[in-house]
């Protein structure tokens, strides 16, 4: 059974905001594991433009390439979580300005405030999402 059309926007947008906080707060934990590794160049994971540009596209009401034309209806859910659910994000490389003598690139004062940042992010997501999900909860307990 397919649920792509079950919930808003809003709930889709929150869940991959989730999905890709977690991924990114892993690539920064492997950075700080690897802050006496040689040569060893810090990563991240870049989604933000990605993830908006998604958005936008959704809400401009540009159809999903997989409408074969313009004037066909496209079915509601089908393909509507679509362009959201391919934001994968970029893994990009983040070296120091000043790497070390061991070519090591990380700086553990930068990667400590970039978890910081990502950990409230995922947290006010998932508590948006909480408070979504007790919305449709006490809907549906009116609604008997």
């Amino acid at each position: 059974m397919q649920l792509d059309g079950l919930f808003s926007t809003t709930v889709n947008l929150l869940g991959k905001s989730v999905d890709l906080r977690a991924r990114n707060q892993n690539l920064i934990a492997a950075n700080i594991a690897n802050a006496e590794t040689p040569n060893y160049i810090p990563k991240s994971l870049s989604f933000d433009a990605e993830l908006q540009g998604a958005i936008k596209n959704r809400s401009t009401g540009r159809l999903p390439s997989s409408t074969p034309h313009p004037r066909h209806i496209p079915l509601h859910g089908a393909s509507s979580g679509a362009p959201l659910q391919s934001v994968t994000g970029t893994v990009i490389e983040t070296p120091a300005k000043t790497p070390g003598k061991d070519g090591n690139a990380v700086e553990l004062e930068n990667e400590m405030g970039r978890m910081a940042e990502n950990q409230i992010m995922f947290n006010a997501s998932v508590q948006l999402l909480v408070k979504k999900f007790e919305g449709l909860k006490s809907a549906l307990r009116e609604g008997k």
